[in-house]
């Protein structure tokens, strides 16, 4: 959420960065500060008159001290009046506050100076290219044929228990996936990330904690009895750990890492991108955050990146890193880097992690802030990736890492699958 002080201050830069997303955020603005002067002078009305009652308070007091009732009951009539205006003003107050509230919901983080405009993905920008494209001297399989050939992955049995998008994974298959869930999680504790498992159900004021309400409200799996979301990924329970605490000094860089089952509607999604392990309801991903002083956050970005490509490698597959143009950025984030896989079966790249940067955005929902060297408040910085999502990965493993006989098995995992190949 926007820092209404930075809309006070720099309401201009803050058009010219929302364009970069194709957003005039010029009237939603202006709604706020009207708001918000609305709201400044109701709490001075509101003060001015809270003050005169103490006041008054103290004077009644003071007059029955004295024996002049008749003086005292005289200006407690008065203070009856004031406190119906009080309680009106009260009222008021919390309205302004109520609605500037809803219209920051309403705005997405401005985008970084290195976020480009545009409209889509097809305006995302190339970093990086990493990795030879498979050659083979066969007919190469796609990953849901090398899935039903080897017996790993049963997506007909997930129609029959769920439904589409919930599938089975069944002997090897099911190896692989714990393989690489131990894998990335071994790979977050060497570089300092530490490991929690957190509840896959969050409440509403995590969801609005980290941004996913009220924008993707459609996307996520919803239980009115309980009034409780599942969570569409880790980071919605990891960052809110810190929701509603100040730091107690600025000496801090927080690292946390999760496996977690995220659950994801995909409303709308169909066609051949959806199909085998493309796109899921229910999918396994291991997620990185980080909580840091602003003067840090470029350079955890940049770890962040680096450990991500790191699992590619070690991984033995072809990846490119995309920098998203505004109109392809998230919601809440300030600038986000995606990493795609080469699906060689395929012929097309498949995104397997985002790595992104969110400022104070969502520090200033969750009221998340370390007291900095004048011992004031200051809101935190936070970020988060995936470190990785697994289906996409899978897939890419399956098809670009097959042979004629078999599916060659990563060095990097044989120690967690307990074997080198799947045949």
């Amino acid at each position: 959420m926007l820092e209404i002080t930075r809309i006070r201050n720099e309401k201009e830069a803050i058009i010219e960065g929302l364009k970069k997303r194709n957003i005039d955020a010029t009237a939603t603005l202006d709604q706020i500060l009207t708001a918000d002067q609305n709201w400044r002078s109701a709490k001075t009305d509101l003060e001015s008159i809270s003050a005169e009652l103490n006041l008054l308070a103290k004077e009644i007091g003071d007059l029955f001290k004295q024996g002049k009732h008749d003086e005292a009951n005289t200006i407690k009539a008065k203070t009856s009046e004031l406190k119906v205006s009080e309680s009106n003003l009260k009222t008021k107050v919390e309205e302004f506050e109520t609605e500037i509230t809803q219209l920051l919901y309403t705005l997405p983080n401005v985008p970084n100076e290195l976020v480009k405009a545009g409209k889509n993905e097809l305006d995302n920008e190339t970093i990086l290219e990493s990795g030879v494209t498979p050659v083979f001297d066969f007919e190469a399989l796609a990953h849901w044929d090398l899935a039903k050939k080897y017996d790993l992955i049963d997506f007909e049995l997930g129609v029959k228990v769920t439904g589409a998008g919930f599938p089975f994974y069944r002997g090897k298959g099911a190896k692989l996936q714990r393989a690489l869930i131990s894998f990335f999680l071994e790979e977050a504790d060497k570089v300092g990330y530490e490991e929690f498992i957190p509840p896959l159900m969050v409440n509403e004021a995590s969801a609005y904690g980290t941004g996913q309400l009220p924008d993707k409200e459609g996307q996520m799996y919803y239980m009115p009895v309980d009034d409780f979301y599942m969570i569409p990924t880790a980071e919605v329970p990891l960052t809110n750990i810190y929701r509603d605490v100040i730091l107690p000094s600025e000496d801090f860089s927080i690292k946390l890492t999760g496996y977690t089952p995220c659950f994801r509607r995909e409303a709308g999604s169909y066609g051949s991108d959806v199909r085998g392990l493309n796109r899921l309801h229910q999918f396994d991903k291991v997620e990185i955050v980080r909580i840091e002083h602003p003067d840090n956050t470029a350079k955890a970005l940049e770890e962040m990146i680096e450990h991500v490509k790191g699992l590619l490698e070690k991984l033995g597959l072809q990846y490119r890193i995309l920098r998203l143009c505004g109109g392809d950025t998230g919601f809440a984030s300030a600038l986000t880097y995606d990493f795609e896989v080469y699906s060689a079966a395929q012929d097309k790249w498949l995104e397997v992690s985002s790595v992104s940067r969110f400022d104070t955005f969502q520090a200033n929902r969750l009221k998340l802030r370390f007291k900095n060297s004048d011992k004031k408040n200051q809101l935190c910085h936070t970020l988060n990736g995936s470190a990785l999502a697994l289906p996409r990965i899978v897939a890419a493993l399956l098809e670009n890492h097959q042979v004629s006989d078999g599916i060659i098995i990563p060095e990097a995992l044989r120690k967690f699958t307990g074997f080198d190949k799947i045949d």
